[in-house]
């Protein structure tokens, strides 16, 4: 392969990125906004600024795209807990995933409405993903949870509890942020705000899983 293909091919990616990302991201507030029904390819393309066909071509069925979107989001919440894997500290585990989980809210809250109205639904398109992928990873970090509690790391609790307190307080920042923004003024949490709200479901968590002497 010339050098001149070489360019052509790697420009020809570069572009095919650039596509796929711009449509991700515009499908994932689209399907946030009108649900998988009422979202369409048009819309997605239109809001990504790419022809209706680029969609198709990229992603397949508006099905296909629903699926890489809404799991992409359930891909990234799950990396977040990987420092249960590589911390030993329990406490500063902890810490670091509510952090993450919470930013994520922040930075992809249409990632976190879009989950949360697919489980309000029934989750029609994900019970296979939830059984092979969601499960699976949530019995390995409940190994870890309880293997903190044999050790007398953290004080007794139902491991599988604790992680749904820990999702449903953290996407509350995104799944409930009209509320939020009409309790505060009409303006959406400062950096400061946001910050205080961090340490506060932080350390409410932690407090109630700390091993006293």
């Amino acid at each position: 392969m010339t050098q001149k293909s070489t360019t052509a091919t790697g420009h020809k990616a570069s572009i095919r990125r650039d596509n796929e990302a711009k449509i991700l991201k515009a499908a994932e507030t689209v399907f946030a906004e009108k649900g998988f029904q009422g979202a369409s390819v048009g819309l997605i393309a239109e809001r990504a600024g790419v022809p209706k066909p680029n969609v198709y071509y990229y992603f397949g069925a508006k099905e296909d795209l629903y699926h890489r979107v809404i799991e992409g989001v359930c891909e990234i919440w799950l990396h977040a807990a990987d420092n249960f894997d590589e911390i030993d500290d329990p406490k500063a585990a902890i810490l670091s995933y509510v952090a993450s989980k919470m930013d994520l809210a922040r930075a992809r809250p249409h990632g976190s409405r879009l989950w949360a109205i697919e489980m309000a639904s029934g989750a029609p398109f994900l019970q296979e993903y939830l059984a092979n992928t969601v499960k699976p990873w949530l019995e390995s970090r409940e190994q870890i949870v309880e293997r903190w509690i044999a050790e007398g790391k953290l004080a007794p609790v139902n491991p599988r509890y604790f992680f749904y307190l820990i999702w449903g307080a953290t996407q509350h920042y995104a799944d409930f942020e009209a509320q939020i923004i009409a309790l505060n003024g009409g303006e959406p949490l400062s950096d400061q705000q946001f910050e205080e709200a961090k340490e506060t479901v932080s350390g409410i968590i932690l407090r109630s899983l700390m091993v006293t002497p």
